[in-house]
């Protein structure tokens, strides 16, 4: 049978078992959205802030030892995956996250009763009293958004940095590949392809450099700021103390923030965050795109790059074979854009003391963490480091490229070069040829002002 819960609006019925509680039914009741719920990882990182805000409070006296416990107790069971089936709040819920807390309150209220030999509802562990001590959803939602993030970069940086080292290994092994240059899709000066995945390894190890710039704002915790900043029933020592919890249990320098106003507030932390995030996804998706084009043909295309086959390509055509994981991070970059574009518009909905748009940004960032570090580990591991280069064929394109006159501006001048790359694209004849022909240089110097690997360092050729 369901049993009875009151709260200040009155009875709920709550189902046979359940280990949440009015406020948690009553949100799942309002808010039938999306059928998209909290992810594991968030759901870990709000047990992780309810476990530390009952040992600091534990800490100072304020909460009894045989509750700090079960909390603990409690919040390490959800942090170990279980009875996440529990949390039933949609991500479009009311705003600020009450109901995200409420849930979390109630289920670690409910599972520290169950621990202390009571049972769900009997509110011997209280949500409100004992799990949400010292605290307001103003200011542990947004603890339990950094402390997610925090983590979930940690995760994901380390798969950026890794594809960047496949990327610059590539680099190594495709040093003395020469390939035609391509500017405005066009042929242009000689470059070789290790020069080119340098390029890639190093925008992506600097977009995770410009988000580690944005993550130390992150590790400010809102934790004792309570309803708006003024820290009303947080007791002192508290703030210090969860944050030092926290700090110690994740590896990570979380400490309290140098304003608690400005914190509760501002989403602005965020947004600068998600920016980094973005600069990643465009750099993953500008080389994912990339690939696409070098590989593309094979044979009425570029076709100078070859991608590992990783499924066949259509239903229709026998043997085709698809660029499907740069397609994939494509899509994966279009979505962090756009989880980005919600962030910056949802932080400009705060008014006054708080934004309440925070469960939307909570989504989006998390989201966006997760499928970045998954999209650059796929990416990595399907594709890149199975990479090989058609040195032959690349070669063949840069000898009849129409670009390569620029080595001789220097010494016939920049309207004579013009007229010589016009008339060799016209003929069919080599640049090389033609100033020898004509005298301008003797076979000795166009040889030397013509050799290809010269071309693509720096300096005047030959």
């Amino acid at each position: 049978m369901p049993r009875i819960e009151r709260d200040a609006l009155g009875e709920v019925s709550i189902p046979d078992g359940a280990l949440w509680g009015a406020h948690a039914q009553r949100s799942h009741e309002n808010f039938p959205i999306s059928g998209r719920l909290p992810r594991p990882q968030f759901l870990a990182a709000g047990a992780e802030v309810k476990r530390a805000a009952a040992i600091a409070h534990g800490a100072t006296g304020r909460l009894d030892r045989a509750i700090v416990d079960a909390i603990v107790w409690a919040a390490d069971q959800v942090i170990a995956g279980k009875h996440l089936d529990q949390f039933i709040v949609d991500v479009y819920q009311a705003g600020a996250g009450t109901s995200f807390n409420m849930n979390m309150n109630e289920v670690l209220g409910s599972l520290a009763s169950l621990h202390l030999g009571g049972k769900p509802g009997d509110h011997k562990v209280s949500a409100h009293d004992h799990v949400n001590m010292g605290q307001s959803t103003n200011d542990i939602f947004p603890t339990t958004m950094r402390v997610a993030a925090a983590v979930l970069w940690h995760k994901t940086r380390q798969e950026a940095l890794a594809l960047a080292d496949a990327f610059a290994d590539l680099a190594r092994r495709t040093d003395d590949v020469l390939k035609t240059g391509r500017t405005h899709l066009q042929d242009a000066v000689p470059i070789r392809y290790g020069q080119e995945f340098s390029g890639y390894a190093d925008a992506l190890r600097q977009a995770v450099e410009q988000t580690d710039d944005a993550v130390r704002y992150i590790y400010e915790l809102n934790m004792g700021a309570t309803a708006n900043g003024t820290g009303l029933n947080a007791e002192p020592g508290y703030p210090e103390a969860g944050a030092a919890e926290l700090a110690r249990k994740l590896g990570l320098p979380f400490r309290p923030p140098r304003n608690r106003f400005r914190i509760t507030q501002s989403l602005g932390d965020f947004v600068f965050f998600s920016s980094g995030l973005q600069v990643l996804a465009i750099e993953l998706s500008r080389i994912a795109s990339d690939l696409r084009l070098l590989s593309s043909g094979p044979h009425a295309g570029i076709g100078e790059v070859q991608l590992p086959a990783v499924q066949p390509g259509s239903s229709i055509m026998p043997g085709k074979v698809n660029p499907s994981i740069p397609e994939m991070v494509n899509m994966v970059a279009l979505d962090v854009i756009g989880g980005h574009a919600t962030i910056a518009t949802a932080a400009q909905y705060g008014q006054l003391e708080l934004n309440v748009m925070m469960p939307i940004v909570a989504d989006r960032l998390v989201e966006s963490l997760l499928i970045l570090g998954s999209a650059c580990e796929t990416f990595r591991t399907r594709c890149v480091v199975g990479i090989k280069v058609d040195g032959e064929r690349s070669l063949r394109l840069l000898e009849g490229s129409g670009a390569l006159s620029t080595a001789v501006a220097p010494y016939v001048g920049y309207a004579k070069a013009a007229e010589l790359q016009k008339e060799a694209n016209a003929s069919g004849r080599s640049v090389r040829d033609l100033v020898v022909e004509q005298g301008l240089l003797t076979a000795e110097q166009a040889d030397r002002v013509l050799d290809l690997r010269t071309m693509t360092e720096p300096g005047v050729a030959g």
